[in-house]
């Protein structure tokens, strides 16, 4: 196999996640004007584009570019549902690594329709007509409750704790100007929200957003030639899909932890880090039940055991890591097509030791978790050189 090229993050970019007015475009545009910036470098170095977004035209992200520059590169439009950013950073991390482009940028943002994923995406209108027909949940708040509730039934998992999990989150986001909501929640609280479907209450379910994430990414021999204090080594990425032996483990096996696993494996082993060398840790929360099941996945502890993380307060400042210092898809909010970006720029600022309130202290090493059902998910190890 032949030799790959090291991968860099030289600079990110992140609009505030909130319901607003201004279009996909703005939106979009902010976030790369950011990144540039951040970057120190003008937009006529990036070689590729990768935008990645669910709602809205085709070509949109070549529309939301051309208002920085008209510059002839090829632009790719990016959609693996709520993997969509980290899968656009994937894409720009093997044009680089492979040494087709020294620089490249990846975009995600996503103007979101009201309620819930159903009205997101195309192709799920009958479970949507059936789900408004019928009184039900949003699918997403089913499908996830349901890998809670197998963890409940296999493992003894006690609603308490996915809730306590929701705390942890909000209390995070207090510190991050950029998170949709930024209040904490006592666990009361969270437990006294409108359930929208057992164990899930509403405060533990992440919330519509709009917003834009981005990130420059480039080659050793571009960085040696354009120096860059900030430069954040992508040590290994990989993405999974499903396998059929998947859904034989129950709801749980449903929502990814198989992708979660083999993608966190592939990680480990092309980085040579480990779990136990991380201290810092993004990962895709868009339901309490999903960071615990998660915790195992990536493995943080074993099978059935993540509710001792919860209550040994692990995952959180003072822990064996901090999980979700940004407050997570839970409060930080999610816009789908700009998560995985999302994450990526919050890891950024941690290695750098720019998360100002919200910092993790000595961070070096950093892990996002990034899943999309359908599915995709992809896992990616960062280190400060």
């Amino acid at each position: 196999m032949a030799e790959q090229n090291r991968v860099f993050v030289i600079g990110v970019g992140m609009t505030k996640f909130e319901r607003c007015e201004r279009d996909a475009r703005e939106l979009a545009q902010e976030a790369v004007l950011e990144a540039l910036k951040d970057a120190s470098i003008d937009y006529e170095k990036i070689e590729q584009a990768f935008c990645g977004y669910i709602n809205g035209m085709s070509c949109l992200g070549q529309i939301s570019l051309y208002g920085i520059g008209m510059t002839g590169i090829p632009v790719y439009n990016v959609n693996n549902n709520c993997a969509t950013g980290s899968t656009a950073l994937y894409l720009a991390y093997n044009a680089v690594r492979s040494g087709q482009n020294q620089a490249v940028l990846a975009l995600g943002f996503e103007k979101m329709q009201k309620g819930p994923l159903e009205n997101q995406l195309k192709g799920l209108e009958q479970l949507k007509e059936e789900a408004e027909k019928e009184n039900k949940p949003p699918i997403a708040a089913r499908m996830f409750g349901d890998a809670g509730r197998d963890h409940m039934e296999k493992y003894g998992t006690k609603p308490e704790t996915f809730a306590k999990i929701a705390v942890k989150n909000h209390r995070h986001s207090v510190n991050n100007p950029r998170a949709q909501y930024q209040q904490a929640f006592s666990l009361e609280e969270i437990l006294a929200s409108r359930m929208v479907y057992e164990p899930l209450t509403l405060l533990q379910c992440c919330p519509t957003s709009d917003g834009a994430a981005a990130a420059v990414v480039v080659s050793e021999e571009f960085l040696r030639k354009h120096p860059h204090p900030g430069a954040i080594e992508i040590c290994a990425m990989a993405m999974a899909t499903d396998r059929m032996e998947d859904w034989s483990r129950g709801r749980i096996g449903m929502v990814g932890m198989g992708m979660t696993e083999r993608a966190a494996r592939a990680v480990y082993e092309q980085s040579g880090i480990g779990i136990e060398d991380v201290q810092v840790i993004e990962l895709h929360d868009c339901f309490s039940t999903n960071e615990l099941i998660t915790y195992e996945g990536l493995g943080m502890c074993k099978e059935g055991e993540g509710e001792k993380l919860v209550e040994d307060e692990a995952t959180t400042y003072g822990g064996k890591w901090v999980v979700n210092p940004s407050g997570g898809l839970l409060s930080k909010g999610h816009p789908l097509g700009a998560t995985g970006l999302a994450q990526c720029a919050e890891l950024v600022w941690q290695l750098r030791g720019q998360a100002e309130r919200r910092q993790v202290e000595n961070a070096r090493i950093g892990l996002q978790h990034n899943l999309g059902l359908g599915g995709a998910c992809v896992v990616t190890m960062y280190k400060r050189p």
